[in-house]
């Protein structure tokens, strides 16, 4: 959509606007991968072999939530919009739509690993040892996918109307209650059971049980602005449904296929050196709380992005793009350094073989400089372009990228080339760096406002 773009300079309201909400979902993110941080740090202590068969069950875990952040995204795109206009009518059908896609993703899944279990972690590795771990954890955390996805779709919906502090302290909760429980569980404190990795998967199961429960009282006592009930949820409308679908089916294709790409991580280190898969899951959770916090300047450019167009100012919405862009490449650098000086703090919590850290403290490395251009080109493509309703730019930019370079590339490297697992780490992550470009040329130069809304 073309349109006339005068260049103003932003006032304090977009920078309060910003920041209001990026610092909650910031906060809300960290303390959210805090609960695998905790779950990672307890199990290495008690056993490596226990933290690799969770590691592995973590890999279907991630690949579950990208389906459902794109389930989430594509609400929080649709509903920013009309949110823009105070159109809640249509908000309300296009959560229902949201929240049933998710319900099916759920079964299908739990289906998945309760029928074919050591099936599901063979695809990660081979050690009988490492798969008997996982299967453990498996069996209970399989019930925690239901909560899961009830939760994340309620949260991308109040997303959308810019409530954001109950997800943050709904985080803080499961925390609290995942952290005990582990401690008593895991290691058999105050006269409980010494349970490993079964006790971590009770502790994280209590936690989103109570995540969940929470969260749907706030909903129906507290929040004012979507004020959506559960009748709601049985609604369907064919138009909206098709236009959430148009968006988001080619969404959840990629960030499944993303979620795939990060799960092959694991699959190619684990078949390289016993030590790889332990020493990546330290790296990996360490750089995902420090990638919460361009994921969270992702979604806010989301909502304020989304939010302009519904309004119809679409020069604001090109003045958004333009500081936006700034702000990212400053938090590209303020994650790497933070990542570059956490490595050797976190790493000292964890009980690894010296090979083990060794490895794990030369992954964190390569990653602190792989962070400055994801935390620009992420924002960027999912936040700024998605946000404004180009979703199909980024879907094919990420095909791309994955599958027709990242993948093939990782695997050579690994297998014929025989390379060490530290290069194949960085050609695993290369697109976090060469994706920089179209993102680039497409919020500066391209046509990626899209008014998605429709009248009542």
């Amino acid at each position: 959509m073309k349109t006339a773009y005068t260049k103003v300079r932003l006032d304090r309201t977009f920078y309060k606007s910003f920041f209001s909400v990026y610092v909650v979902l910031v906060l809300q993110n960290v303390v959210t991968l805090s609960v695998n941080l905790a779950d990672n740090v307890m199990l290495g202590s008690y056993s490596e072999t226990a933290l690799s068969g969770v590691a592995a069950v973590n890999q279907i875990q991630f690949v579950y939530q990208q389906l459902l952040i794109a389930l989430g995204d594509g609400l929080v795109i649709f509903c920013s919009q009309y949110w823009g206009r105070k159109m809640t009518g249509p908000m309300k059908k296009i959560a229902a739509t949201a929240m049933q896609a998710a319900l099916l993703v759920c079964v299908i899944l739990f289906a998945v690993v309760s029928i074919f279990p050591e099936q599901v972690l063979l695809l990660f590795t081979t050690d009988e040892q490492i798969i008997e771990q996982g299967v453990r954890y498996l069996n209970v955390i399989r019930f925690t996918y239901l909560f899961f996805a009830v939760t994340q779709i309620l949260l991308a919906a109040l997303r959308s109307v810019e409530v954001v502090k109950i997800a943050f302290i709904l985080s803080i909760q499961a925390l609290v209650i995942n952290c005990g429980i582990n401690y008593i569980l895991i290691y058999g404190k105050f006269g409980a059971p010494e349970l490993g990795v079964t006790g971590a998967a009770i502790g994280t199961l209590a936690a989103r049980i109570a995540e969940c429960a929470v969260l749907i009282c706030y909903i129906a006592f507290k929040e004012k602005k979507l004020r959506i009930r559960l009748r709601d949820y049985f609604t369907f409308d064919r138009l909206l449904c098709k236009d959430y679908i148009k968006i988001t089916a080619p969404m959840m294709v990629v960030q499944g296929l993303w979620g795939l790409n990060t799960a092959m991580q694991t699959v190619i280190l684990g078949h390289m050196e016993a030590a790889a898969i332990a020493a990546n899951s330290v790296a990996s959770t360490l750089f995902m709380l420090v990638k919460s916090i361009p994921i969270g300047a992702a979604s806010t450019a989301s909502i304020m992005i989304g939010k302009k167009i519904g309004e119809n100012d679409l020069n604001m919405v090109k003045n958004y793009a333009r500081v936006l862009q700034k702000m990212f490449l400053c938090i590209g650098v303020i994650c790497g350094v933070l990542l570059f000086f956490l490595r050797i703090p976190v790493l000292s919590l964890y009980q690894l073989s010296e090979g083990t850290r060794s490895m794990a403290n030369t992954f964190l490395i390569i990653l602190s400089a792989i962070c400055i251009g994801m935390s620009y080109q992420m924002p960027t493509n999912n936040g700024i372009i998605r946000g404004g309703g180009n979703a199909m730019f980024v879907v094919k930019v990420d095909l791309i990228s994955i599958w027709l370079i990242v993948i093939p590339l990782s695997f050579v490297m690994a297998f014929v080339v025989k390379a060490s697992p530290a290069v194949v780490v960085c050609c695993l992550n290369a697109d976090q760096i060469f994706k920089c470009i179209p993102a680039f040329l497409e919020a500066n130069y391209g046509h990626w406002i899209r008014k998605l809304t429709r009248d009542e």
